[in-house]
């Protein structure tokens, strides 16, 4: 899994990090608000309302199960962890850890369709499953109702698993893993883990690849080499069961015997042991490939998650690197502008770990001169080590992160996964607890030591420089050789044999959502405040947005909304950027800025206990930016060079070219910031985006806190309330140059060579409208044909033809346009047979096959059952009102959906769909190597325009 918020695009490659510690407070106290931004809570006392009770056991066949108690929802977060990864794979099977998660997700003996549709059957969020290098794990949050159906899945696939793993199984999964590795090797970047994994560690070492495997080996896969893989790796003796949320562990306990009490014993997988390698001398290569700017990355081999300098090395890298107000961001971005990106991060696997530090060159720099001051400044920080202010603002950044993470109970990094990785690699459910109490008390000389010991070793520098990509791409056998396995093919054995007949129990009630009150009030200057409380953890989340979004932007200023933004970000009149940064990190609040098309939105996330002086920092950027000119040349360096980056990765290139096609160029949706737009903007077009637009008269508050409005709205009233609006008039957006879907489809290719998968987007604009009665039959017709796993578009490609990963298509809604849009990122010899099956599918869904008896009941039964674990957190309500108030619906809105779904018929959605879709008036972009791709595009019969990418 992928855990960043900030990294170089090298450090994208290697974050397959542990999950983020989430956990559950105790009781908030109802302490004093601060007075000051330095009145703050202190980190000891953030400690102190960080807990997960839990109470654990285990089966007579060696399960061993935890169980965490949470009432605030009727859902329980499933978590299932078994104690494999790519670390343990034998030589010549590399991938097969990965591959078995996809094959186990493909059908059981007793539940032989497809996970996903079981899932989806119970009303289940959050659910996936990943392979690291350490384990394997699978999860889903199901409402309570539901939760002894998720058991009973859980436990078949677990104990039942081998008849259903067919010939034919293998080889979709097989080609679905490899696309998989396609699309990420297809990335600017995408190549360069491989090079670090295979200069770190040596041959024959635990981690020398990585968990994706090679495509020779995928290859060699034979039925019985993972039927083998899965009775060695698969029994309940090496599982973790954890179940966290509205159960307990006296009603846990008799339904975990039931269903997975009689399954035998497997052998135990004893995970491999791993020495943490050290160089003979430091490393230094270059690669090359299609970024826009040089990145530079230092990798150290350090330590696995149970060592002792664990937390010690992650907040010193926070410091150097990870922060806000890293010194890194300090010295290289904001004071030397060397750099317009730094990034620092521990990433701890189970028996070692990478430490990374980098930068990305601002474009016109001496790449050797950021190399040689990002040394000077690691060698600076090792010998001198961080101050005490810089660690309690780091530690207390992480804790805060952690409590606003407190509500989920399960997904990618909820308390079960929390309680399972605890236990899984360190032997230890409550694990998280040591590392809180050593962050509590971790002081600078620790931190000094620990990167003494660590960073004076020998260490491997990447150098990542513009240009024509270094290094091969590994193909699969079956590309361009024989036409074996294509649709004439004989098919491969299916049959699945039934050892034992388990049947699937039945679904108990399921509790209905119960969306929170929504209050209405102004504060004094007539700004509208929507307020709600969910008081599960001691967080408050405030969004002040405006009507503006980038649909504001003036055609030849595309962008102008967005720099406007970030430089409300960098410095008030009275706080310069790096004094902002410094003063979130010490409230252990967040304050963002985005919102979208048709919002500007600062959104701050704050711990309650330091609510009030986290409102005066935010009310500070939202109404006393100083835009000042330095801080604009760096940003605008920065939003120039991620412009020029998502020019050079496939889905930046489709989207950039498709949306001016679909909605008109001069449209407020259709164009993007390009180079030149960003570069022509002037500090007074900020100062004018700001005073037209971000203004007390056209700004909405919204609020969701634990804390009762009656304290939420002093603070509020102060922030914002005596704020006066200018004398100019609000703006308005003009939406009247909609463009029109075209008469008849095309396709424009964007060569891209060298490229191993080809990225398909296609796009119309519909004549549905957000406030429509029939937008919610619209997006369920979708669910049948694009919007989800199941949907038809996916399971074909990905499931059937293994073509791809995965494929989609959306209702995208704005306030003032609904366009349909449909994405398939392919391998490269099967373009042209994927675009066919695309424009097949969707012509039939809207002329002949529209939506099923069995599907309508799929779908209708999903969206009601899935309603409470959607708003599980108090993120997903602010969002959920601020939707409402945007598309003008009530206030309980999500309250009445379970009843429109009801009425919902398959005519209503066939209706809905073919009102708004046309299979023939679809633009097509893909983005591909040409001299491949083109000639499998022109047997379409559709007019081809090709052109270079920029």
């Amino acid at each position: 899994m992928i855990k960043t918020t900030k990294t170089s695009l090298a450090a994208l490659a290697i974050a397959l990090a542990t999950p983020a510690l989430v956990v559950t407070p105790v009781q908030a106290q109802g302490a004093a608000q601060a007075a000051d931004a330095q009145d703050v809570a202190p980190l000891e006392d953030l400690v102190e309302q960080v807990a997960i009770p839990y109470q654990e056991f285990e089966l007579e066949n060696g399960l061993t199960v935890i169980v965490h108690e949470d009432r605030k929802a009727p859902i329980v977060g499933v978590a299932v962890w078994y104690n494999v990864g790519s670390k343990d794979e034998p030589q010549d099977q590399t991938g097969f850890a990965h591959l078995f998660e996809h094959l186990m997700f493909n059908g059981s003996e007793n539940a032989p369709n497809d996970y996903f549709q079981y899932l989806q059957e119970m009303g289940a969020t959050d659910y996936n499953g990943t392979t690291d290098f350490d384990r394997t794990n699978y999860f889903q949050t199901v409402p309570t109702g539901a939760l002894e159906r998720a058991l009973w899945l859980e436990s078949d696939r677990m104990g039942y698993l081998l008849g259903a793993v067919t010939q034919e199984k293998l080889d979709n999964q097989r080609g679905v893993v490899q696309n998989e590795k396609r699309q990420g090797d297809n990335q600017p970047g995408g190549l360069v883990f491989y090079e670090i994994v295979n200069t770190l560690y040596p041959d024959g070492h635990p981690y020398d690849h990585t968990p994706i495997g090679s495509m020779a080996d995928l290859d060699a896969a034979s039925l019985e080499d993972v039927q083998n893989w899965f009775r060695d790796n698969y029994g309940p003796n090496n599982a973790t069961l954890v179940l966290a949320g509205d159960i307990s562990a006296a009603e846990a306990r008799p339904l975990v015997e039931k269903y997975f009490g009689s399954i035998a014993r497997g052998p135990v997988n004893e995970p491999a042991r791993a020495e943490v390698t050290v160089l003979e001398e430091d490393v230094r290569k270059v690669m090359q490939d299609q970024v826009a700017a040089t990145s530079i990355d230092k990798y150290y081999s350090v330590p696995g998650i149970t060592d002792r300098d664990l937390t010690a090395l992650t907040v010193g890298a926070n410091i150097l690197g990870g922060l806000a107000s890293s010194r890194l961001d300090n010295m290289l971005v904001r004071d030397e502008q060397l750099a317009v990106q730094v990034s620092a991060g521990n990433y701890a696997f189970q028996r070692v770990g990478i430490l990374n530090i980098g930068a990305v060159v601002k474009p016109g720099v001496d790449a050797a001169l950021v190399e040689q001051r990002l040394n000077e400044i690691i060698a600076e920080y090792i010998a001198e080590g961080p101050t005490e202010d810089e660690v309690r603002r780091a530690a207390t950044s992480d804790l805060a992160g952690t409590i606003r993470g407190l509500e989920q109970v399960g997904g990618f990094g909820g308390k079960a996964v929390t309680l399972a990785q605890g236990e899984v690699l360190a032997g230890d459910p409550g694990f998280f607890e040591r590392q809180f109490d050593i962050l509590a008390t971790l002081t600078p000389a620790e931190i000094k030591a620990a990167m003494q010991t660590w960073m004076t070793r020998p260490a491997l520098t990447m150098v990542l420089e513009p240009g024509e990509r270094t290094g091969e791409y590994e193909e699969a056998a079956s590309v361009g050789g024989s036409e074996e396995g294509g649709d004439d093919a004989e098919p491969a054995a299916s049959e699945i044999t039934v050892t034992k007949t388990r049947p699937a129990p039945d679904l108990a009630p399921l509790t209905e959502l119960d969306f929170p009150d929504v209050t209405q009030t102004t504060l004094s200057n007539g700004i509208t405040v929507y307020y709600a409380q969910r008081d599960a953890v001691p967080a408050t989340r405030v969004s002040i947005s405006f009507d503006a979004g980038s649909a504001a932007d003036p055609v030849d200023l595309r962008g102008v909304e967005g720099l406007t933004l970030s430089l409300m970000e960098e410095g008030t009149t009275s706080m310069s950027s790096r004094e902002i940064a410094e003063a979130q990190e010490r409230l252990g609040a967040n304050i963002s800025v985005g919102g979208g098309s048709d919002r500007s939105t600062f959104t701050l996330s704050a711990l309650s206990a330091n609510l009030d002086p986290s409102l005066d920092l935010m009310a500070d950027i939202v109404r006393n930016p100083a835009f000042d000119a330095n801080e604009l040349e760096r940003i605008r360096a920065q939003e120039i060079t991620g412009i020029e980056q998502s020019l050079r990765t496939p889905q930046g290139l489709a989207y950039r070219a498709l949306n001016p096609l679909v909605y008109g160029a001069t449209n407020p949706y259709g164009g993007q910031a390009t180079v030149e737009t960003v570069q022509a903007i002037t500090r007074d077009d900020l100062v004018e985006f700001q005073q037209t637009w971000l203004r007390p008269d056209n700004a909405q508050v919204f609020v969701v806190s634990d804390l009762a409005l009656s304290e939420v709205l002093p603070g509020l009233e102060e922030a914002f309330g005596n704020w006066s609006a200018p004398a100019t008039p609000v703006g308005e957006k003009d939406f009247s140059n909609m463009a029109e879907a075209p008469e008849s489809s095309r396709i424009v290719l964007i060569n891209r060579p060298n490229s191993p998968q080809s990225f398909i987007l296609g796009g119309q604009i519909t004549p549905a409208s957000a406030s429509d009665d029939t937008i919610t039959d619209l997006v369920n017709a979708n669910n049948a044909l694009g919007g989800n796993f199941l949907a038809r578009l996916n399971m074909n490609l990905r499931e059937t033809k293994g073509w791809s990963y995965g494929v989609r298509g959306g209702v995208s809604i704005d306030e003032n346009a609904v366009a349909y849009l449909v994405q398939a990122p392919v391998q490269a010899d099967r373009t042209g047979d994927s675009l066919a099956e695309l424009i097949r599918e969707v012509d039939e869904f809207v002329t002949t096959s529209g939506v099923t008896d069995e599907e309508l009941v799929r779908i209708v039964n999903n969206e009601i059952r899935q309603l409470p674990g959607q708003f599980e957190t108090s993120g997903a309500v602010l969002g959920g009102i601020q939707n409402n108030v945007l598309y003008d619906r009530p206030m309980d809105y999500y309250e009445t959906l379970a009843d429109t779904y009801r009425a919902q018929t398959a005519q209503s959605l066939d209706d809905a769909a073919r009102a708004a879709i046309s299979a023939d008036r679809f633009v097509w972009v893909v983005v591909g190597d040409a001299e491949q791709v083109r000639p499998q595009l022109e047997r379409l019969g559709l007019p081809v325009e090709t052109i270079e990418a920029e």
